[in-house]
């Protein structure tokens, strides 16, 4: 396939969804446009409210334009040190994403290799897993954040928590599955060599399970991203892109919850895209051709 033929259909799909974006500002935003003429005494035509729809201060629905400028002006035209740019905001959701994600990648790697080679953790411990994951983060966020902020711990910790309880779990689950995937021959093979459980397990089940890991880490970055994101919202957090949203959410800047949410996509986007670069990088230095 060209490059061509991948761009091409991505382009087209993102023409009709701005399409449909723009659609959608005139008419949510439409009413009030109207509501202010009623209320002037006046009649507006509609085509004096499409241009006054693109441009409220505090749209219902922002115009793609009024992200864009707004994303522009908080990440190119303010320093990174100000508390009003969104790379000062989205470093302080990255750090929590990171520590947690990392956290959640240890928890769950662990537990996938106990739950492989121990019966008894199989049979108890991984329900217990599945099951952990249909307490919603709303619910247990601001809990977590009280219960840590009454016995003096605060900041970077309580939110990289919160991302490690959401990454582990695709981990844990994932790694399980990959470091299940040798097939039965292969491990007879092995016990033929006499190898050890430690050989089994490094040369065999680990190798096994790359493609299975970076599959998984995909998942949980994103997700200990959206983690970190949730735990700022019930502290009242003065910085991150969780402070951002709910700062909006207060005074009815539409304009800069969407732009946080961008950036926040974008984010996440990146590191994705950082995993899969380690993914094809691994597969390299194993061998494996593109």
């Amino acid at each position: 396939m060209t490059n061509r033929e991948k761009i091409v259909p991505v382009l087209t799909i993102l023409a009709a969804l701005l399409a449909v974006w723009y659609a959608a500002v005139v008419f949510l935003n439409a009413p009030f446009e109207r509501d202010t003429a009623a209320r002037a005494g006046t009649t507006i035509s509609f085509s004096e409210i499409v241009p006054r729809t693109m441009a409220q201060a505090r749209p219902v629905l922002p115009a793609p334009h009024q992200v864009m400028a707004e994303l522009w002006d908080t990440t190119i035209n303010k320093p990174v040190t100000s508390k009003r740019s969104l790379v000062y905001h989205a470093w302080i959701t990255l750090s929590a994403t990171l520590v947690g994600f990392g956290l959640g990648t240890l928890l769950g790697i662990a537990l996938a290799v106990g739950i492989v080679h121990n019966r008894a953790m199989d049979r108890s411990l991984m329900p217990w897993i599945i099951a952990s994951q249909t307490i919603p983060i709303l619910a247990i966020a601001p809990m977590i954040i009280v219960v840590l902020n009454a016995i003096g711990i605060a900041g970077l910790l309580p939110k990289a928590l919160i991302s490690t309880y959401l990454s582990f779990f695709p981990i844990a689950v994932g790694m399980v599955k990959g470091l299940r995937s040798p097939e039965q021959i292969q491990l007879d093979l092995m016990r033929t060599y006499n190898a050890s459980p430690s050989q089994l397990f490094w040369k065999l089940r680990w190798p096994a399970s790359m493609p299975y890991l970076f599959t998984s880490l995909k998942v949980a970055v994103a997700i200990s991203l959206v983690g970190a994101i949730v735990g700022e919202l019930p502290t009242g957090a003065v910085a991150g892109l969780g402070a951002r949203l709910l700062a909006g959410s207060y005074y009815g800047q539409t304009v800069q919850i969407w732009s946080a949410l961008f950036m926040a996509a974008g984010l996440a986007a990146v590191l994705v895209l950082i995993v899969g670069a380690a993914h094809s990088a691994v597969l390299r230095r194993m061998g494996v051709r593109p």
